[in-house]
């Protein structure tokens, strides 16, 4: 058995090592050698979608693919051949994107975006200092006591959830079904427009499907309060753009911080770049899977054992 591992991410193959397997390294950016067609393990990271098109017409004794990204969109895209088991990387990003999150949360609730742009103006922002109100009323200025919805609420929501609750938030969730998660409280989708109204900071942690294209459309938008902001750290096609710019724009609510993006990188011409209350992250909340190493060598372990994988995706 042939296993192929991805240059684009050092990985500590030793952990791999005992299973009867060829563990052969290979570049993402161009095409496998021809050498390699007989590979049975595919793991990917960062793959190019040439390299992976490439792939899925030329690895035809391919049984199953590793991706180690939280979301395998590029994998389901490239065509392989529906008999190839899948699995993700969920999990591998939880801490990551957590912090991110919360760096990004308190980013707009401390306006440290404006006090970024008066420094490159070599402006004191003065009413941004100085004595300032304890948590007023209809505005975000602190996680303390705010309310924060998490919409998407699977493994990152889970490891962030405790964070913002020991700085005083009040957290719920958004799922597809209702629950009691750790003492955070999950409700249905049905319930959205009873929790935006009561929503300081909305967090999207939504995955790209054709279910959640555009969830956050302008109707949603106009449940939120004026003061709330929009942090999205799931995937860019879950918010509609041009009603989320048309809403900070005509200060229907008070701002947002983007990591991901319909089209990356972020085109010059969007609209975002120019609108102050949005702050712009490049795709940076993830990007370092935690944990790799284990996750493959255990899915390796079930596979030669003929036992069910982890992180399956159902095709």
């Amino acid at each position: 058995m042939k296993l192929l591992y991805p240059t684009s991410l050092v990985l500590d193959t030793k952990s791999l090592e005992g299973f009867s397997v060829d563990i052969v390294p290979y570049d993402v950016k161009q095409p496998i050698p021809s050498e390699h067609y007989d590979a049975e393990v595919l793991v990917t990271w960062t793959n190019t979608a040439d390299n992976l098109k490439d792939a899925a017409s030329k690895l035809t004794s391919l049984k199953w693919i590793q991706s180690l990204a939280a979301g395998p969109n590029d994998v389901l895209n490239a065509g392989f051949p529906s008999h190839i088991q899948v699995t993700t990387g969920s999990g591998l990003h939880d801490f990551t994107v957590a912090e991110h999150t919360l760096a990004m949360l308190l980013s707009c609730a401390r306006r440290l975006h404006s006090m970024r742009d008066h420094q490159l103006k070599s402006k004191w922002p003065g009413h941004l200092g100085g004595p300032q109100p304890d948590r007023p009323a209809g505005s975000f200025t602190t996680l303390r006591d705010a309310r924060v919805l998490i919409w998407g609420y699977g493994n990152i929501a889970k490891t962030l959830a405790p964070h913002l609750t020991s700085l005083g938030a009040t957290v719920k969730g958004v799922a597809r079904s209702q629950r009691v998660d750790n003492g955070v409280e999950v409700y249905g989708e049905d319930k959205l427009p009873e929790l935006l109204p009561e929503t300081d900071a909305l967090v999207m942690i939504l995955p790209g499907s054709d279910s959640t294209k555009h969830a956050l459309n302008s109707d949603r938008l106009k449940l939120l309060p004026k003061h709330a902001w929009v942090v999205n750290v799931g995937r860019g096609t879950s918010v509609d753009e041009d009603a989320l710019a048309n809403a900070v724009q005509n200060g229907e609510i008070a701002g947002a911080a983007l990591d991901v993006f319909e089209t990356e990188p972020l085109p010059e011409s969007s609209r975002f770049w120019a609108i102050e209350n949005i702050i712009i992250s490049p795709h940076a909340a993830g990007g370092r899977p935690q944990g790799a190493e284990a996750l493959v060598a255990d899915n390796l372990r079930r596979f030669r054992a003929g036992q069910s994988l982890r992180n399956v995706v159902d095709r």
